[in-house]
Parts: C-alpha cells; structure tokens; sequence
C-alpha cells in the first residue's frame, strides 16, 4: 500500500483509481486504502455550487468543502458560531451584526473577509451583481427577507432584513448560505460549480462525471485537520449495485440503505447507523388540471393508497406514516392532533363518483432514486396498484433522479397529474414555504409543482415567518397543517428514519439529524 504515501496528490490518483477498479470488481472481497473513505453516493451531483443545488445528495458532498457564517451543533439543529464567531441581533429582529473569524482563508488562498460574505448574498439575490448569471439559485428564498448586505470592516458584515424572519440563522447554517470563494467565482464564473473553493475540512481535488467526486484533506483547517487524508464520492445510483459494492469491500459507507439489506450488514463487519430527522414522502398532486383539481378527488388518493402497507412492507418499518406536511422531527411545531388519512378504499371510491372522476387517467413520474426517495420504484408500483384498485388508470413514466427533478421543479401543468417527492428540512417554515404558497408556484420560482393555492395557508405561513415568539409560530404552523391536511394538495406517505452502514474499518461516523454527511473527524485504519 506504500503507493498511497508517496504525495498527497498521488494518493487522490491512487485511491479514486481503486475505487473505480473496485466498482468493476464483482464480489471479490476488495480492499480500499487506509486514510481514503470512499463513500457510495444516491447519484452524481448536479453542481458543487451550493447556492444552485436543492438536494440532500449533492450537500453530502458540499458541507465537506465549505463553511457558513454558523452550523448546526453535532447531533442537532441548534445553531453554533463557525465562520462567524459570534452576532447581535437588534430589538425588534430586523439587523444582524456578525463578527467573523480571523486568519481564514479559502482553499485557493485568497482571504475570508466581509467583502467575501458581502459577494456571496448580493451574487445570490442581486440580478445586476456582475456574477449573477453564475445560477440559478433555487435556495435563494431562504434569504428574500434580507435587504442589504455591508461590509462594516475586513471582520464584521451586518444584514439588514426587511421584516424579522424566524428562520434566518438557521437558514444561514443550510447549505444554501455556505460561503464561496470569491476569487473562484471571478475566475470560473459559469464552471464554479464543477471547480469550488470553500473554507471547509477538505478541499476540492477532482471531479470524474459518473464516476466520482474527490476531495482532499485541508490541513489548514481552522477547526483542525481532518484524520482523513481523503474521500472519495462515488455515484451509485443502483441501490442493489450499492449494496453489493458495500458487501464487497468496494465502498467503506453506503448512504440510504435498502430496507431490504439491511439485515445484510448485521455482523461485526459492519456497523448500521440511524437517525430520526425532519424528513417527508409525499406525492405531489397537480390542483391545477385534471382530476386533482377537484380537493375531493385529492382526498380521494389519500384514502386509496395503503401507506401503513408501504411502511411495513415496502419500508420495512424504516418509516411513519405521514399525516401532514410538517415532520413529527419539529416538536414544537408539529400538529399532534391530526391523524394520517387512513386507508380506505370505499371512501375513496365514492368521493372519486361524487366527483365524476371514474376512470381517469393519471401520468405519475417516479424516479430511480434520489436524495430521500426510499425505494421510489417499489413505492410507485404499490401505489400505482392501490389508486387502480379504486378506478384510476395510472401510468407510470420513470426518470433518473436529475432528470426528474429537470422535469418535476419545472410544474407538472401539461406533463403529469402526479409526482414522488421528498423533502429533508431544517426548519418548520421550509417545506410549506417553498412549496405550498401560491407566491412558489414554479414561474414564480418556487417548488408548488402541484400549484396548490390557498389564501388562508399564504397567511399563515408569512405571518409565521416574521413572528419572534416561538410558541406563536408553533400555533400558526399547526393552523396551517390543519387547513393542508384538509385540502389534500399531496398524498402524505411516510416520514423516514435515515440510515447508513459502515465497514468496521470506520471510526468516529454519526448521522446529523440535518441528514447532512459530516466527515472532519471520521477515522479509518
């Protein structure tokens, strides 16, 4: 293994070159190098831009590489000082004033600064910023409160926002507020996203389409090196091909297990790992034409499709049953009082007549799979099977997962009456915000692909937004899942509890509850 000594550089060659001999190596037990964790990944990432990227897959990678202003503490979704070292909000939650970290600088050398925090948001959120056309950038929402962005000296930038908005600190530790480098931007400006520079625990080495992402271990971290001398990302989109390559010895840890293999990694070889989160499966339902325009009709899904069946039998019991948009991960703001639409198909079939919708024919994408998406093509054909069972005609059109999000962000009008979905947030305001306004209807850029509109759930959840007492929040937010539940504007499926394997050559591995892959302190001997 002295190969994988000789430079740092020389060991990223040689670990990603055996990983990719191992992915052609069939069940041969294989042996990857000391110091390189090499991870199986959902998919190959869109970008390693975060301000353009929307999944979860992609940020695995991302959190590795870049910093924000702060995080989210280990184990939680508590706010913590990191680029920034600590802030002052002013009386009434309009003016955040933040004290950066000193000393810092960016994989490619140029230094953090206000200025550079001051780049990154005005990119974002200024269409006339010179580097705007460096997006889209979908996440942009998470900060449309802030007004302006200044630059008070080389360490401290203060955000002015147009009204208060609950979430902003917890938006700021989303992979969407991650801090680029400037410098990059300038000099790659629409290949940033396939060339990024960060601050994170490791830097950006290669990038191979199809076959992997590379990253190196950056030594002058300012949290401390990492113990890995490398990672390397690897696009598996094949959950059966993942599996197998995990039991192999191909990949030292398979994010998103099968339900079905986990009892596969039940000996010492292997350590299984869990962990609950706010996560949502649902089925986007176009309200806007056809059958789910008619709410009875959308109800009518709700009763037809046999989630507690999907749970146990397709999920394996790694999964709820979902009674609203909001996941039971959000204590404080969760509706405890609403109960799932329970599985019944006589209902189902007398609201679709009341609506005189016998028969119709339904377009449902499904896609491969995909950050959070379980196993979507079992969970499509059972579903496919329970609205046929009360007289829909369904059919099925299958995508690979970038390619089904190209197709489902767009708008389903004049594609598709449904769509698998599935959302891991960091806040309660996130998901209905971004998704269940009338304001984020797609050509208003925002993920309604269904174009669900209800005045009374806009109002709520802009209120909630700008509201500073918690509790109050949390009244607004069970109101409005309450209103949600009723309308019907997706089929509500399953919350999931997230899962990973290890080999036992790992040390030092958790789950966050942001569903995010954290690996500066992850060992392997």
């Amino acid at each position: 293994m002295s190969v994988f000594h000789v430079t740092r550089r020389g060991l990223i060659a040689a670990g990603t070159a055996l990983a990719l001999t191992l992915g052609l190596a069939g069940g041969a037990q294989a042996q990857t190098p000391p110091g390189v964790l090499i991870v199986g990944q959902i998919a190959e990432p869109k970008a390693l831009d975060p301000a353009a990227v929307t999944a979860v897959n992609d940020f695995r990678i991302l959190m590795n590489v870049y910093d924000g202003l702060v995080r989210y503490k280990d184990g939680t979704l508590e706010v913590e000082p990191a680029l920034a070292t600590d802030w002052e909000i002013n009386e009434d939650g309009t003016v955040y004033t933040f004290t950066l970290r000193e000393g810092v600088r960016f994989h490619d050398g140029s230094p953090f600064n206000a200025e550079a925090v001051k780049f990154n948001f005005d990119r974002m959120l200024n269409e006339d910023h010179p580097f705007y056309d460096t997006g889209p950038f979908p996440l942009s929402f998470f900060f449309s409160a802030v007004e302006t962005v200044e630059a008070l000296d080389e360490q401290t930038v203060r955000f002015t926002l147009n009204a208060p908005y609950a979430p902003f600190l917890s938006n700021l530790a989303y992979p969407t507020g991650l801090i680029v480098s400037p410098a990059a931007v300038e000099q790659h400006g629409a290949d940033f996203g396939r060339n990024p520079s960060g601050t994170g625990p490791f830097r950006f080495a290669e990038w191979r389409s199809n076959e992997a992402v590379v990253v190196e271990a950056n030594a002058d971290y300012w949290d401390g090196a990492p113990e890995l001398q490398a990672v390397v990302f690897r696009p598996i989109t094949d959950a059966n091909t993942r599996t197998a390559e995990m039991l192999a010895g191909g990949i030292d840890l398979m994010v998103e297990v099968p339900p079905v293999a986990l009892s596969e990694f039940q000996d010492d070889s292997y350590a299984v790992h869990e962990q609950a989160g706010p996560h949502v499966w649902f089925l986007i339902l176009n309200a806007k034409e056809g059958p789910f325009a008619d709410r009875r009709v959308r109800q009518a899904a709700n009763y037809a499709v046999n989630k507690s069946a999907l749970v146990s039998e397709v999920l394996e019991g790694t999964a709820e049953v979902a009674a609203g948009p909001t996941p039971p991960a959000f204590a404080w703001a969760y509706n405890e009082s609403l109960e799932p639409y329970p599985y019944d198909p006589d209902k189902a079939r007398e609201l679709i007549a009341e609506a005189g919708a016998d028969g119709a024919e339904l377009t449902f994408y499904v896609t491969e799979g995909g950050s959070g998406m379980l196993d979507p093509i079992a969970m499509g054909t059972a579903i496919q099977a329970d609205l046929e069972a009360v007289g829909f005609d369904v059919t099925i059109e299958t995508y690979e997962w970038n390619t089904f999000l190209g197709e489902v962000n767009p708008g389903l009008e004049g594609k598709a009456d449904m769509a698998e979905m599935a959302w891991m947030t960091n806040d309660p305001d996130t998901l209905p915000f971004l998704a269940l306004r009338t304001e984020a209807w797609p050509d208003k850029g925002g993920f309604n692909s269904g174009y669900y509109s209800n005045p009374k759930v806009d109002e709520l959840l802009e209120a909630a937004r700008v509201a500073t007492d918690q509790e109050e929040r949390a009244r607004l937010y069970k109101e409005m899942q309450t209103i949600v539940q009723e309308d019907a504007p997706w089929v509500f499926v399953a919350n999931w509890k997230q899962n990973a394997v290890t080999s036992d050559r790992v040390e030092n591995f958790t789950l966050q509850p942001s569903f995010f892959l954290l690996l500066d302190d992850v060992a392997k001997n």
